[in-house]
């Protein structure tokens, strides 16, 4: 009996591996199918790899005059915003890691559509270099944990200042196990305000959690994405070899209770039940178990193991940025009525161009059933 392929499913030379028949999916086929050139080719594009701009004159919303920002934004009001922390990653990494992952790959993006458009989208300095965490990361040295309601408050108020400015569509890139966090910030800040744009957060590593398949599944991969593993350092190698000292690096193996099978990994490889999030207690603790900073194997990083993870996700980012413009155009946003309790009328003047005539801050904007105090 011959295994049929399900229709709107695209084959790969895996057998249990399968790409949706739409643009996302093809994307993905062809970087899954293309040889070592062909990706480098793609990387190029993109500018890839190149030292991060943190201070880059031009590159960050907060590092332009304001004039240039403003004429930026009326070509293209999308804004990204990478998310990382600032954790121990082992002796061989720097702590910022996860922040540099982002951004190098933002930057990316936008050296892309510039070069392509003249037109970028607004990158928006890491309002997280020191992030929330999950309990198992408690008291390791290194690690730097802001309360979770903290770290939520600050991205609420993000949000709402991109948003008073004009940039309504707002993506959050993130590096961290903290996700759960940064959907309840998208949650609270609809519930709480109310204001019409686009508003995601994406796991750019679970994203494209196809290219970071181990050799037993087809991929490159000793092991599966964890910490600090074989799969961070092999980006680390290729987009800041100078911040890697992998003399230092050591391979290890976190301590769990139950039989494996209950809970995933990092990028949801093995589709099990729980996501790694979705409980604690089953296994020990970072500090007990891995006080190196490391799960996973960091000696078997090697940059070349990156590239295909980062050429698909700056083809994904780059189909999400052309969707997201061309569905709604510089300016516009979802229809009020349709994704909000307000009406078009009410936020007629919030909407405008910000300290035009007639224009009204969304500060102002009074809260539906909840207190007005900012």
């Amino acid at each position: 009996m011959t295994n049929k392929v399900p229709e709107g499913l695209l084959p790969t030379n895996q057998p249990d591996l399968f790409f949706e028949d739409d643009e996302i999916g093809r994307m993905k086929k062809e970087i899954w199918e293309a040889s070592e050139a062909e990706v480098d080719k793609i990387l190029a594009e993109y500018g890839m790899p190149s030292p991060v701009e943190w201070g880059k004159p031009g590159v960050y919303l907060q590092m332009m005059p304001r004039h240039k920002l403003i004429e930026q934004r009326r070509k293209n009001d999308i804004v990204f915003i990478p998310i990382g922390c600032t954790e121990n990653h082992g002796m061989h990494l720097p702590s910022a890691t996860d922040t540099l992952f982002v951004s190098q790959i933002l930057e990316g993006l936008r050296r892309y559509i510039d070069k392509r458009d003249g037109a970028p989208p607004a990158l928006s300095l890491p309002p997280l270099n020191f992030g929330a965490h999950p309990y198992h990361h408690m008291g390791m040295p290194g690690t730097v944990i802001v309360r979770e309601d903290i770290a939520r408050e600050t991205l609420i108020d993000v949000m709402l200042g991109l948003w008073n400015d004009g940039f309504r569509k707002q993506i959050f890139i993130n590096n961290h196990g903290h996700l759960w966090m940064l959907e309840a910030a998208i949650q609270q800040f609809q519930k709480r305000y109310q204001l019409p744009g686009i508003f995601r957060v994406l796991d750019w590593h679970r994203a494209v959690r196809e290219f970071f398949r181990e050799k037993k599944y087809g991929g490159e991969y000793e092991s599966t994405f964890v910490h600090a593993c074989e799969a961070e350092t092999s980006l680390a190698l290729y987009l800041f070899p100078e911040m890697v000292d992998m003399e230092y690096a050591v391979n290890t193996q976190g301590k769990g209770y139950l039989p494996d099978g209950h809970f995933d990994k990092s990028v949801d490889p093995y589709r099990r039940p729980s996501r790694w999030s979705e409980g604690e207690g089953h296994f020990a603790i970072e500090l007990a178990a891995t006080p190196e900073g490391v799960v996973g194997l960091a000696a078997e990083g090697n940059a070349k193991k990156a590239k295909k993870p980062l050429a698909a996700i700056l083809r994904y980012l780059t189909i999400l940025h052309d969707d997201i413009r061309r569905v709604f155009p510089p300016g516009t946003v979802p229809p009020v009525e349709e994704v909000t309790l307000r009406t078009a009328e009410e936020m007629e003047p919030y909407l405008r161009e910000p300290q035009s005539e007639g224009w009204k801050t969304v500060y102002a904007l009074p809260r539906i059933g909840q207190s007005n105090i900012y």
